[in-house]
């Protein structure tokens, strides 16, 4: 049977005449769009689209596969998606992609219950920095923050993310700490370069009062990693601006102190996103009842929020 992924590529493409279009559609990238067409042309043994460098138009024959498939695709992912939904025991294997911080500490330990529960699901969980395509890479879930969704997903908020100044006591031995984000500059900066832009994100900070003031960092160490960043704090070698969830231990043993208390910038909030709620498979919607739980459960929104810290 050919995928579902593949199908779904060719429709929205052949709708669109854009493998671009397609792809905002779907939450995929144009080339991963091009990809699925591609292996769809290949498997079915036929060209279904012309492509030049300006225009997609569909042959002769994808006119007539859009034809037999555009009024099917709907029920064809419904059935398969109540199919699922419908089985006596969630099954299958759960590819989840997550940040490894918060995978390792604060999802990982819901593992040994969820299968107690679930012996049937086969946890496959990447943990990783980036966002995903979650129907060209076959994911069934992903935890993390600032992804775009396309329109059919859905994502459910777990906790803020709030960014924090911190360093380590050795370093501020001998230092008058900042007054305020326009101090920040004064100091050495530990900065995370973005993998997808290549630029140094910059934040504006608040305090309590919601007053609202820049903070900058020199760019005296350059970090792509959130851990990287944290260790080079911890080592003495400056300032930080990193999530507080990814220091609370490292703050909870002194190792690192938090700078400005009484100011954070927002970053967004860490969610988990998967298919609509429709079209959502048992074993998926298990898991994500189970995250969503674990959360509360341990007041992991209170925890993360620098208001409260």
């Amino acid at each position: 049977m050919e995928s579902l992924a593949n199908l779904e590529s060719f429709v929205r493409a052949a709708e669109s005449r854009s493998f671009s279009e397609a792809g905002r559609r779907l939450g995929l990238t144009a080339a991963a769009i091009s990809r699925n067409v591609a292996m769809l042309e290949r498997n079915l043994g036929v060209r279904l689209f012309h492509r030049t460098t300006r225009k997609l138009a569909l042959t002769e024959v994808g006119e007539r596969f859009l034809d037999s498939i555009h009024g099917n695709l709907e029920g064809l992912q419904v059935a398969i998606a109540q199919a699922s939904a419908q089985s006596n025991e969630p099954a299958g294997v759960l590819k989840v992609s997550m940040s490894p911080t918060v995978g390792l500490k604060h999802i990982l330990p819901l593992l040994p219950p969820f299968l107690a529960e679930y012996p049937r699901i086969r946890p496959e969980w990447h943990f990783e920095n980036r966002p995903v395509d979650l129907i060209a890479e076959n994911y069934d879930a992903a935890i993390g923050g600032g992804f775009d969704l396309a329109p059919g997903f859905v994502s459910r908020t777990l906790a803020p993310v709030h960014i924090v100044a911190v360093a380590s006591p050795v370093y501020m031995a001998g230092r008058t700490p900042p007054a305020d984000p326009s101090e920040l500059a004064a100091y050495s900066g530990i900065v995370m370069r973005a993998q997808g832009t290549g630029r140094v994100r910059q934040w504006m900070f608040r305090n309590v009062d919601g007053v609202e003031m820049a903070g900058t960092l020199d760019e005296n160490v350059v970090m792509d990693d959130p851990a990287a960043m944290r260790e080079a704090a911890r080592l003495g070698l400056g300032i930080s601006l990193i999530a507080l969830f990814d220091v609370l231990p490292e703050l909870e043993r002194g190792e690192l102190i938090r700078l400005l208390p009484d100011w954070y910038a927002e970053a967004g909030a860490i969610s988990i996103y998967y298919a609509s709620r429709r079209l959502v498979s048992a074993k998926t919607r298990v898991f994500v009842d189970c995250v969503v739980n674990g959360f509360k459960s341990k007041q992991l929104d209170v925890a993360f929020s620098a208001k409260h810290s």
